[in-house]
């Protein structure tokens, strides 16, 4: 049994009124959480657009009688209360104590950048796996970890969940056998001190460009620059990206043992050269050539030379592991990564790939990064999400129309919208770029009517979707997973 200042050992706290020696049996951070525990301690946190302290005269009438608080509050008979300095850096520290310091006894991998967490994460758990280490791993497309030889999703809600939450999967991920977990680590989770107390084993940089700037966000680039920068003052061994403009700047007073690099100049410890686009029967990726912690050509299953930065990533951390390169070659040239440019095979003369490409810039890197592989048609299957902004509709539309040869219309997540009205949107941008597109409302029978009439050499883009495995339609999520849909087309056939 913990008591309440097993949970505060960590922290610098005043103790207002009541005994830190209260059991303490789970922490809740969220007020609307139905039921709470007898024993539980109530963590207050103050947001951009809400503030807990507020909300807690309601979460004593469900019976809690421990409370961390950053600001002042009346007194409550019978309640004890803590006063920290910041009640997100104590929640973070607090849940590592409730679950016995899980992070601790793993094999942590932490990855930010702007772009390429994702494919990197999904890359290194691979390599990771086939080198005989069971990894967990932690992401904007959920966690995972590996029981009885199937893959275990836990749904989250951010690319790095809450600490409380990142803190009770890490022990689950435990429990089960994990000795290493990979997970991406967004700028707001170390702004908001989600990561707060754990030291990563490795640090990985991507790459860095603007985004995630605005209301609720960041207020400009540099601070997201210096969020950013926080894996190399959070990591015993740090791994970048060193052609990246800002690579300098966010390893700039880093306090990592040893910083490796990645990139295509001379003096990194892995670097590519060479990198071209491939695509031969079965397969479809780039071919480059790595020196450096290996020295080889390499084979990678994910398409656009940009896939490349990505790799290296991975491989160098896989180097640094101790990884051989005969593992590391066989595991990048069947390597897939659910919904980013995923390959799923129809036929040897075919091939079909599924992405998520939700906006129109995603769907235009997507569309060109395709064209690079001259494809004799290039056929768009797509729709757009209901009740969501029609410019985003009219866009994609455009989009498509520009650089398709044919594109086939179709439902995304309608939500309480009809299909028919959605695509009646994609249609008014398709006709500004002048495409060629059918209608087929049912998504079903639209990735049907792509995969019979494919012409040898064709590439059909399966765009919208990428991970996830449901429709959303009428407030109801349907089961809809587009490669079980495709095997079934398959079959029948």
């Amino acid at each position: 049994m913990k008591r309440l200042k097993d949970l505060l050992q960590k922290l610098t706290y005043t103790c207002v009124c009541g005994s830190v020696e209260e059991a303490v049996t789970d922490i809740v951070y969220d007020s609307r959480k139905e039921t709470i525990e007898e024993g539980s301690v109530f963590v207050a946190l103050s947001g951009a657009t809400f503030d807990a302290h507020d909300y807690i005269p309601q979460v004593l009438e469900k019976g809690v009688k421990l409370l961390v608080v950053e600001k002042d509050i009346p007194r409550y008979e019978g309640v004890t209360v803590i006063r920290v300095e910041n009640t997100r850096y104590a929640l973070a520290l607090m849940s590592a104590a409730l679950f016995d310091y899980p992070a601790r006894r793993l094999t942590m991998i932490g990855i930010t950048g702007t772009k390429g967490k994702t494919t990197t994460a999904f890359m290194l758990r691979a390599l990771l796996e086939k080198a005989g280490y069971q990894t967990g791993i932690v992401g904007t497309i959920g966690a995972f970890y590996r029981q009885a030889g199937k893959d275990i999703k836990i749904e989250t809600k951010n690319t790095t969940p809450e600490s409380y939450e990142l803190h009770r999967i890490f022990r689950r991920m435990l429990d089960n056998g994990c000795t290493h977990v990979v997970m991406e680590v967004s700028s707001q989770a170390f702004m908001t001190h989600r990561v707060a107390g754990i030291t990563f084993k490795y640090g990985i940089f991507t790459n860095l460009s603007p985004d995630h700037i605005g209301a609720g966000e960041h207020k400009d680039f540099a601070e997201y620059l210096y969020y950013k920068s926080q894996i190399f003052k959070n990591s015993e061994i740090g791994i970048g990206n060193a052609d990246d403009e800002h690579f300098a700047a966010v390893s700039e007073g880093h306090t990592c043992k040893s910083l490796y690099t990645f990139g295509c100049r001379e003096g990194v410890d892995l670097r590519t050269e060479n990198v071209s686009c491939l695509r031969e029967p079965g397969f479809i990726g780039i071919d480059c050539r790595m020196s450096g912690a290996y020295d080889m050509e390499v084979k990678i299953g994910c398409m656009g030379r940009f896939n490349a930065y990505n790799a290296m990533a991975a491989m160098l951390t896989a180097a640094l592991l101790g990884i051989s390169a005969e593992t590391v070659k066989e595991v990048m040239y069947t390597i897939a990564v659910r919904g980013r440019v995923e390959p799923v095979h129809i036929s040897d003369h075919v091939q079909l790939l599924i992405d998520y490409a939700p906006n129109a810039v995603s769907a235009e890197s997507l569309l060109t990064t395709i064209l690079e592989y001259k494809p004799k048609r290039l056929v768009c299957v797509f729709g757009a999400g209901g009740n969501r902004s029609k410019l985003r509709r009219y866009d994609m539309g455009e989009i498509a129309g520009k650089y398709a040869d044919l594109s086939i219309l179709t439902a995304d997540n309608p939500r309480f919208e009809e299909v028919e009205d959605i695509i009646a949107d994609i249609k008014i941008g398709m006709e500004k770029s002048h495409g060629n597109y059918i209608e087929i409302p049912d998504r079903r029978e639209a990735i049907r009517y792509s995969i019979e009439h494919a012409e040898d050499g064709d590439i059909i883009a399966l765009f919208g979707k990428g991970h996830e495995d449901y429709q959303e339609i009428k407030g109801v999520r349907y089961p809809f997973d587009e490669r079980d849909v495709i095997a079934e087309i398959l079959k029948s056939r």
